[in-house]
C-alpha cells in the first residue's frame, strides 16, 4: 500500500467519527493553514436537489473566461481526487499526497485542542481543498455545502454570491422536520450584504430564505423572475433550449444534461452569473454562457450509457429526487415500457422513492451497493413488489444484463438509480471519466 493509499484510509476512518454539524474546528483548522478561504472568491451552492448540477454549469461557464477555477463537490464518484478540480482537472495523486503530509499535523494539532473532539472527514477535506485552492492560486471557486449550511465545513466562505437550488426533505435527523425548518439551515449560508440567487422552491422554503435575506441585508434574487429557459427539443443526445433574461439574450444552447429539471438549473446558474456581474469585476459575455453551458458534464444525473436499448444511469436517492427522475423518463421514453435498476442506503425513504417512481417503472431488478448503509436487497424487493412491479433480486453485473436483454426484447428501456455509491459503481465498472 503506498503512502498516498495509507492516507487516504486513514481518512476514510474518520467517518467513523459522523457527522457533527458546528464551525469551531473547521475554523480552527483553518487558522492553523493561514486560512486560505480568504484567497480566492466563492460562489456558495446549498440545496436538496440540483445543487451539484448548478455548481458544474457555473464551473463550466466560469472556466471559459480564462480564470483559474476551483470546483469542491461532494460525493465523489469514483475516485476522492473528483471531490476537487482546479480547471476542470480532479487534483493528481501526488498534489493529494503532498497536501495530506502538511495538513495531518495542524489537524492533530487542533485534534489536541479541541478537548476529545476529533476533526471529522468532510471538516478535513473542506480545509484540503481550500489550500489546494490557495497553493494553484484559483481566482474564483464554486463550493457545494455538503449537508444543511448553517453549520455545513464549507460555511466559513465569506461568497461573492450565495446560491439555493430546491429544497425538499432530506436529512430530517439534523436539519428539521419541515421544509421551512430546512430552508432555515440551508438560508445559514447567507451573509450579511452579500446577494443570493434563489431558485425554484416551494413557497415555505422560500419565505425563510427571503425573511433571512431581508434580515441580513442581503439582495434576494429570484432566479425564475429573472431568466427565462425555454425548450426547444431534447432527445437522448441532450436538450436544446433557448435562453434569455431582462437585458440579454442568450441564444439557442445544446446542453449534454437531460431532463426538465435541468432547465431550472440552468436558470439557477445564469442568475447567479448575472447577479455575479453585477456586484464584481467577472461579467461573462453571452458567447462565454453558451459555450460555457454546452460543455458542461455532470456524469450520473440522467447519463446516457447506451441508446439501443436506452440505458440512463441517475443518482437521485430521495422522494423529490424520484419524481424528478419520473418525470424525465417519461418525457424521454414516451410509452416504453422501463425497467429500473435500485440499490438504495437505509437511511433514505425507500418507500417514498418508491411511490414517486410508481408510475413509470414496470420491471424491477433490486441490488447491494458498495455501502456499509446498503440497504437489503430482498426488503427493496418487497417495496418494489408492493408497486406492482415484475422484481428479481440480484446482483448488479447480472441485473445489467438481464435488465438490457429485457429492453430489447420488450423495445423497453433502462433505468439505474437510487444511490450515488451505485452510480459510482457502475461508472466505475464501465471504466468511463467522471468528467
Amino acid at each position: 500500500m503506498n503512502k498516498l493509499s495509507q492516507s487516504l484510509e486513514r481518512l476514510y476512518a474518520l467517518r467513523t467519527f459522523g457527522i457533527k454539524p458546528g464551525l469551531e474546528v473547521e475554523v480552527a483548522l483553518l487558522e492553523k493553514l493561514g486560512n486560505p478561504q480568504t484567497s480566492f472568491a466563492a460562489i456558495h451552492v446549498a440545496g436538496t436537489n440540483g445543487k451539484g448540477s448548478v455548481c458544474a454549469l457555473l464551473d463550466s461557464v466560469l472556466r471559459t473566461t480564462g480564470l483559474t477555477v476551483g470546483l469542491y463537490t461532494s460525493p465523489h464518484l469514483v475516485n476522492f481526487n473528483e471531490r476537487i478540480r482546479v480547471n476542470g482537472v480532479a487534483i493528481s495523486d501526488a498534489e493529494l499526497a503532498e497536501l495530506f503530509e502538511a495538513m495531518e499535523g495542524p489537524a492533530d494539532a487542533v485534534n489536541r485542542d479541541a478537548d476529545g473532539r476529533e476533526v471529522t472527514f468532510f471538516e478535513f477535506t473542506t480545509a484540503l481543498a481550500f489550500e489546494y485552492f490557495r497553493r494553484r492560486k484559483v481566482q474564483v471557486a464554486v463550493v457545494e455545502v455538503g449537508m444543511g449550511g448553517r453549520l455545513d465545513a464549507t460555511n466559513v466562505v465569506w461568497p461573492a454570491v450565495s446560491v439555493i437550488t430546491r429544497i425538499g426533505l432530506e436529512h430530517t435527523e439534523y436539519l428539521g422536520k419541515t421544509l421551512a425548518a430546512i430552508a432555515g439551515e440551508k438560508a445559514g449560508i447567507i451573509k450579511v450584504d452579500r446577494p443570493v440567487v434563489c431558485g425554484s422552491t416551494p413557497d415555505e422554503a422560500r419565505t425563510v430564505i427571503r425573511a433571512t435575506a431581508l434580515e441580513r441585508n442581503a439582495r434576494f434574487v429570484e432566479a425564475a423572475e429573472t431568466v427565462t429557459v425555454r425548450r426547444v427539443s431534447q432527445d437522448v443526445t441532450g436538450q436544446k433550449v433557448a435562453i434569455s433574461s431582462g437585458d440579454t439574450d442568450y441564444g439557442t444552447v445544446k446542453l449534454s444534461l437531460l431532463g426538465k429539471h435541468q432547465l431550472e438549473n440552468v436558470v439557477t446558474a445564469v442568475a447567479t452569473l448575472e447577479t455575479l456581474a453585477s456586484c464584481s469585476p467577472m461579467v461573462v459575455p453571452p458567447e462565454l454562457v453558451r459555450r460555457g453551458l454546452g460543455a458542461a458534464r455532470w456524469p450520473g444525473r440522467l447519463q446516457v450509457l447506451s441508446e439501443k436499448p436506452p440505458v440512463v444511469l441517475d443518482g437521485a436517492h430521495n422522494p423529490d429526487g424520484a419524481r424528478v427522475l419520473a418525470l424525465a423518463l417519461k418525457e424521454l421514453f414516451k410509452k416504453r415500457k422501463v425497467g429500473l435498476i435500485w440499490g438504495m442506503c437505509e437511511d433514505k425513504d425507500t418507500l417514498g422513492f418508491a411511490k414517486a417512481m410508481g408510475g413509470v417503472v414496470q420491471r424491477c431488478w433490486t441490488v447491494p451497493i458498495a455501502s456499509e448503509r446498503s440497504m437489503d436487497p430482498a426488503k427493496l424487493a418487497l417495496l418494489a413488489r408492493g408497486e406492482g412491479w415484475e422484481t428479481t433480486v440480484s446482483g448488479l453485473a447480472e441485473a445489467q444484463d438481464e435488465a438490457r436483454q429485457w429492453a430489447l426484447a420488450n423495445d423497453g428501456a433502462v433505468c439505474i438509480a437510487g444511490s450515488l455509491f451505485l452510480a459510482g459503481e457502475v461508472i466505475g465498472a464501465e471504466g468511463m471519466k467522471t468528467r
